[in-house]
């Protein structure tokens, strides 16, 4: 039978003279004897597959009777011609494209799974010896594969536990060939560069000057490598090392070509380059809509874009960790738990920086349980969110490391929303504070990510994690934050802030779908609109904690030809009413009030009236005593003033049992004089409140009413809530020109000048 040298060159039948060449370099460099000391039987055998195959079709005269040959075949038909795997370019699969154009580039991410399961060794390390062994469309080719990967990581791969086991290896055998991290140094006073081993423990092994200059990696921060060690101690030498590197070989990708990467982008449609992003994270992209799809990609955001800020919260069992933790060795995953400035920041005690300076991203998994050792720790994050440097001592650091929140929403979106905001698993310290908040360039929406299941991850051709992580690490090297400044500019609502993160958000968007920073005015549109609502989700809840200060939510970007404003809202915000439309029963209330704390809250007061001899009951105050009494006067207001409002209403043969709930949970207010007065004459009368209505100021002992403080953002808690009509007391009039009209206009606003004029208006009547 034919050997089909089209298909062990990975090209098409009608490939140029070109095309085969540049095929031939790359299989030549990947099964070249010296590139695979472990395997070097299987290598040589496939290097001279390759040889062969390149001798035959880069002649013109030897290519034309090898095709005539092969065509005569009885062993060749159509369906094992590698025409049909890589036919014309537009016909392609995306599997044929992947290895035509990134051939030793790509795993089978099944591949990873199966041998991940066996043996803990960094994925970056396994999917490197997949890609040099298992590249094959052949499942013989890629079952022997497997083996010999797994004969490399059970013979060589050093694990921190038998590191003494191995050194006496070395020394007992002479020599001995290992898989481990290794760092090169130069050590000035001997004029040499030396080898640090991670796992092996040993320092200061001499290395050839050949290696660090050939693999620039080994000086930052150091790649994992295949090293064959041998040991001669010499007697006349006590301070010399007796380990030597007798050769060394990276199995991380020593170097990538960034500019081909970006060239070969224009091969692939915008779906299909997706799809490989995500499978190239371990996901499988069929089984995600459009949406699910792009906030996959955006939690990559961080280990392409300098100094982005990132907040996911949702569900358990969403994947949230996975990138941070699985997809680059540049990035690192703290669980959630006690931190140091030392640690995170700057160690001034051995003048060292932390780890924003030594990785390119910082995940904190679990934010709830996230706490700082010192007291300013919050303080000095909040400098390095907004800026990128902080100080510590005399001196101003910079770090360029993104900063991740991940954490659970143990509550349907709709019920937080309802209750409280959507940072509220933040640690009180954090969740709290508006300035720390504010820093966030993007909030993902976590609970629209489907919990994962086994058929979620892929089973099909991604990057080699090592070799996109990379990529991801020279992205980060470039900006597009200015894509969309042709076609669009954003509306007068966002601030400095705003724009920052629109623009980082956009950036590292474009880096993902289009790193060759070629797209159209309607792909660049459909970025800007998924950056401003990650932002504003932000906002949203800024508004929520901090009131008026963060109004401005109406984000919106206007086009440069059409001058059209186009509005974009938040998906969730539409679910967040509290109050519900429609009348309600009698005796039933909302009203907004702020507590001692200062902050506004949102309640709810039932009332029940039953044949009795007076009896006033309370619930849900608690042992809150301030509350007990202005509910208590609202009583004795009703016994002393009801017959104003009705004859019906009696205080001596009914009783009177009122419940209080605090809605967003933040305590209760101590502001429920009027309002309970309200309640129990709407029970007396069997006459419900008005519908949608909230009830706003209060009744001081002596029949006083009391003016709303802090309006605006008491307006701006009832629109949140749901309410479309405000009974607001005379007395708080002057103050509605602090309040913006847009805000104002958003209700029908009732005023009312006494308590018994607010308890007319409260049932309607006129």
């Amino acid at each position: 039978m034919n050997k089909d040298y089209y298909k062990i060159l990975n090209v098409p039948r009608n490939a140029t003279k070109d095309e085969i060449k540049k095929a031939y370099r790359k299989m030549a460099k990947k099964y070249h004897p010296d590139m695979n000391p472990e395997n070097s039987e299987f290598s040589e055998k496939r290097f001279r597959e390759v040889k062969e195959a390149y001798e035959i079709l880069s002649d013109e005269v030897k290519r034309k009777e090898y095709d005539k040959n092969l065509g005569d075949s009885d062993d060749y038909t159509e369906d094992n011609n590698h025409t049909e795997s890589y036919p014309d370019e537009g016909e392609e699969t995306l599997n044929g494209k992947l290895y035509k154009y990134f051939a030793g580039k790509i795993v089978r991410k099944d591949l990873t799974k199966k041998i991940r399961e066996g043996a803990n060794v960094p994925i970056y390390v396994l999917e490197y010896l997949l890609g040099m062994y298992c590249s094959s469309e052949n499942e013989e080719d890629i079952e022997e594969g497997m083996k010999t990967v797994k004969r490399i990581l059970a013979q060589n791969y050093v694990r921190p536990d038998e590191a003494e086991r191995i050194k006496s290896k070395l020394r007992e055998n002479g020599s001995y060939t290992i898989i481990d991290k290794v760092t090169v140094k130069l050590n000035f006073k001997e004029n040499r560069h030396e080898a640090e081993f991670s796992n092996l423990s040993l320092k200061g092994v001499p290395v050839s000057d050949v290696y660090p200059s050939k693999y620039e990696r080994l000086l930052g921060g150091g790649i994992w490598c295949i090293i064959q060690l041998e040991y001669y101690y010499d007697e006349d030498d006590k301070k010399g090392n007796p380990v030597i590197i007798k050769k060394l070989t990276p199995v991380q990708m020593p170097e990538i070509d960034f500019e081909e990467f970006k060239d070969l982008r224009e091969k692939f449609t915008d779906e299909e380059w997706i799809d490989i992003v995500l499978r190239s994270t371990g996901m499988e992209s069929s089984k995600f809509d459009e949406r699910v799809k792009w906030l996959h990609l955006s939690r990559l955001i961080p280990l392409l874009e300098n100094n982005y800020n990132f907040c996911e919260l949702g569900p358990r069992g969403t994947g949230k960790s996975h990138i941070y933790k699985e997809i680059s060795p540049n990035s690192i995953l703290v669980s959630g738990g006690q931190t140091s400035v030392a640690n995170l920041f700057y160690n001034m005690g051995r003048g060292t920086m932390g780890l924003v300076g030594l990785w390119d991203c910082v995940a904190f998994d679990e934010v709830a349980g996230m706490k700082f050792k010192d007291q300013d720790g919050v303080q000095i994050m909040k400098d390095y969110m907004a800026s990128g440097s902080f100080a510590r001592g005399k001196e101003q650091k910079n770090a360029s490391a993104g900063m991740v929140f991940i954490g659970n929403i143990n509550q349907s979106v709709d019920v937080v929303l309802k209750t409280s905001n959507l940072f509220e698993p933040f640690p009180h310290v954090m969740g709290r504070d508006t300035a720390f908040l504010d820093r966030m360039h993007c909030y993902l929406p976590g609970w629209e990510i489907p919990k994962y299941r086994p058929e979620f991850f892929t089973d099909d051709y991604g990057f080699i994690t090592d070799y996109y992580a990379e990529i991801m690490r020279e992205l980060r090297k470039i900006s597009y934050a200015d894509a969309y400044d042709k076609y669009f500019k954003l509306g007068n609502q966002l601030n400095q802030r705003d724009v920052i993160a629109v623009k980082k958000t956009v950036s590292g968007m474009v880096k993902i779908i289009y790193p060759h920073g070629k797209f159209t005015k309607e792909k660049i549109e459909k970025i800007l609109r998924f950056s401003l609502e990650m932002r504003r989700r932000v906002k949203e809840q800024l508004k929520k904690i901090g009131g008026m200060e963060f109004y401005d939510v109406n984000f919106s970007y206007i086009d440069n030809e059409k001058f059209n404003e186009e509005y974009v809202p938040v998906p969730e915000q539409s679910s967040g009413s509290l109050i519900p439309e429609g009348i309600g029963k009698p005796g039933h209330l909302y009203m907004v009030s702020s507590i001692k704390s200062g902050m506004i809250g949102l309640f709810k007061i039932e009332t029940q009236m039953t044949k009795g001899t007076g009896k006033f009951e309370k619930a849900g105050l608690g042992n809150n005593r301030e509350a007990k009494e202005s509910a208590e006067m609202a009583f004795k207001y009703l016994r002393a003033n009801g017959k104003l409002i009705s004859g019906e209403i009696s205080t001596k043969n009914n009783d009177y049992v009122v419940n209080y709930q605090d809605l967003k949970g933040i305590g209760m207010t101590s502001n429920l004089t009027l309002s309970t007065y309200i309640a129990i004459c709407s029970a007396a009368l069997n006459k419900p409140i008005i519908s949608s209505a909230v009830i706003l100021g209060d009744l001081s002992i002596g029949g006083t009413i009391l003016k709303v403080s802090e309006l605006a953002n008491v307006l701006q808690v009832c629109l949140d809530s749901g309410a479309k009509k405000v009974l607001l007391p005379m007395t708080s009039a002057s103050d509605l020109a602090t309040v913006p009209s847009d805000l104002i206009g958003a209700f029908n606003l009732i005023f009312y000048s006494t308590a018994e004029d607010a308890v007319f208006k409260a049932l309607g009547v006129e």
